[in-house]
């Protein structure tokens, strides 16, 4: 795809125009900034599409601003380096995003790449596990400050268990994978595409799912960058939105980036992007609310969150649905 016929869609320079019109001076304030700092992750499959195929370096090259891409492990790790200001985009679970706002993480989620069932908890076939009950006293791996953690306190809550009845091993999510494979933990709280690899490469069982406890994945911006460049913000976001629509009409060639960044095959990416994953809805909206509001009152419920926030506040503060509506008003005027 070149330049010009991103052009053609309202995204690129022609898009940034657009933007000038509709809110004139807007990044005049700030400096360029000489690089936009942008993570991909193998659970953000449209990030996969983005940094293969270089659109984010087309729209921005004629700024003479470069792109720099780092990769996240987890949404721990995004977030992480989100708040070192080690990149100025990233790609989290929504109710991870949630608790890293409430510890301080200056961030707005700004855009939703997929409404995924990226997260069940898993188990080997011989470890005698068949409900979540059974974990009472076993290791199970996971890792803090992600969805995946986030689901197993919320899968243990509703059968009356507490993190303290297990034994948690804090590791990043290939090394959870790695640790349940070879027996040293009972269980894992997976994450795609780790988790449709061992399934299918490894006869790992999925043994309490429940999509509606996944949180969306979003995308994050820091706070200053956003205060500071909200005419790139949007850029980013319309560039991004177009690798949405065109991963959702070309899910070969998604399933081939996804392929070959994560070294996955055929079929474990064919599992994770046709059974777990919804690329159909960019605009935080209310729905989005309510499912990481009601992963909130878990973790407050948990401990983890302080009693006396406000939930629903806080959930209000991350989502900032502006710069992808201003995106989508700015590209439906140019049609």
């Amino acid at each position: 795809m070149t330049l010009g016929s991103l052009r053609k869609l309202g995204f690129s320079v022609t898009f940034a125009a657009v933007v000038a019109l509709l809110a004139p001076g807007m990044d005049a304030a700030a400096e360029q900034p000489e690089t936009i700092r942008i993570d991909y992750a193998y659970y953000n499959p449209v990030s996969l599409v983005l940094k293969d195929q270089g659109w984010l370096e087309e729209e921005f090259a004629a700024d003479g601003i470069e792109i720099e891409w780092v990769l996240s492990l987890g949404s721990n790790k995004a977030l992480e380096l989100l708040n070192s200001s080690s990149v100025d985009f990233g790609s989290t679970a929504g109710a991870a995003a949630l608790l890293g706002k409430i510890y301080g993480n200056p961030i707005k989620a700004v855009y939703v790449y997929s409404r995924p069932e990226w997260t069940a908890l898993v188990t080997r076939a011989d470890t005698g596990i068949g409900t979540v009950k059974d974990l009472k006293g076993k290791r199970v791996a996971v890792t803090r400050g992600t969805d995946p953690y986030i689901f197993l306190l919320r899968a243990l809550d509703r059968f009356g268990l507490t993190e303290r009845d297990i034994e948690s091993v804090l590791l990043q999510h290939p090394d959870g994978k790695t640790a349940l494979m070879n027996g040293d933990v009972d269980a894992w709280a997976g994450l795609d595409p780790h988790m449709a690899q061992a399934e299918l490469n490894g006869g790992a069982r999925l043994f309490f799912r429940d999509a509606s406890l996944n949180t969306y994945g979003v995308l994050n911006v820091r706070e200053e960058f956003a205060e500071e460049h909200p005419e790139l913000v949007e850029r980013v976001l319309a560039v991004y939105e177009y690798a949405r629509k065109w991963s959702i009409e070309h899910p070969a060639e998604l399933k081939q980036a996804l392929v070959a960044a994560a070294k996955i095959s055929d079929d474990v990416a064919e599992k994770q992007l046709t059974e777990r994953t919804d690329l159909s809805n960019p605009v935080p909206g209310a729905a989005h609310r309510e499912s990481i509001a009601a992963a909130g009152v878990v973790l407050q419920a948990s401990g983890i969150i302080d009693e006396d926030e406000s939930i629903a506040a806080r959930v209000d503060e991350l989502l900032d649905p502006r710069y992808i509506e201003n995106v989508l008003e700015a590209q439906a005027a140019l049609q």
